[in-house]
């Protein structure tokens, strides 16, 4: 089961030490891309399209914890109340 993306005016909080800036995120992206091969058979993308994008985990950097990562909103957390503001 994945972990919600943070949308414009949430952010992630780790509810077991308080952490608000520092995580390990794994994802999986599915893309189509566009690529240009030149005579050579040298590649370079020009478009990528992001066509899905799930959160598989969400690990809290200080205390390794992934069981306690929630949604907040970005006004409910105050600066300096936590470790990681």
């Amino acid at each position: 089961m994945g972990v919600a993306l943070p949308g414009p005016h949430q952010r992630w909080r780790c509810g077991g030490c308080g952490n608000l800036t520092r995580f390990d995120v794994t994802r999986s992206r599915r893309t189509k891309e566009f690529w240009h091969f030149d005579l050579a058979g040298e590649h370079r993308v020009e478009e990528t399209e992001l066509r899905d994008e799930v959160v598989d985990s969400v690990t809290c950097r200080w205390c390794g914890r992934s069981d306690a990562i929630e949604l907040v909103d970005r006004n409910d957390v105050r600066a300096g109340t936590s470790p990681g503001a």
